[in-house]
């Protein structure tokens, strides 16, 4: 009976490997603290650059074992640009007023080695050699009591996930 359980685990755990599972840290085990200086700003919206620096600290302090430090003594260092916001109508009634509105937002970040150097995010896109861009959507609508205020808590939370979704290990 033990043998047949051993040999069921086996085959278990043999097939999860081969389905795209990680049965470990997605983390790397040679990084263990990260700095996250606050992104830069090159839009006309002001404060949301400590929004946005705010949601990342938050989702790396829940769902990385990196610890958070600030100055040179971290072994990696994200930084981010805030290159784009905007905010689009979507749809609009009769009246011209608008019903749906999209607030997009564009951000490249760099994360890089600081002991070394290396830029450990590497992009896909050619914009340039060390950032990669990433961008994030939320609509909302005001005739249902949504605002701005809230579809911008929503893009900079999206945009918090992605970018530390970055952080992952490649398989």
């Amino acid at each position: 009976m033990q043998r047949i359980l051993l040999i069921g685990s086996a085959v278990v755990a043999t097939g999860l490997a081969g389905c795209g599972y990680n049965l470990g840290n997605v983390y790397g085990p040679e990084v263990r603290s990260i700095s996250v200086p606050i992104f830069q700003n090159e839009t006309f919206r002001r404060g949301i650059e400590y929004q946005l620096t705010e949601a990342v600290h938050k989702e790396i302090r829940t769902r990385t074992p990196f610890r958070l430090v600030t100055g040179d003594e971290a072994d990696t260092r994200l930084t981010g640009r805030i290159v784009e916001i905007r905010k689009d109508v979507l749809g609009e009634n009769r009246l011209d007023d608008p019903r749906e509105l999209q607030v997009s937002l564009m951000v490249r970040v760099k994360w890089e080695d600081t002991r070394t150097g290396q830029v450990l995010a590497q992009q896909d896109v050619p914009l340039s050699s060390d950032e990669t861009p990433l961008a994030v959507q939320s609509e909302f609508a005001p005739e249902v009591g949504q605002s701005l205020a809230t579809a911008t808590d929503d893009a900079t939370k999206g945009m918090a996930r992605r970018i530390v979704n970055m952080l992952e290990s490649a398989w």
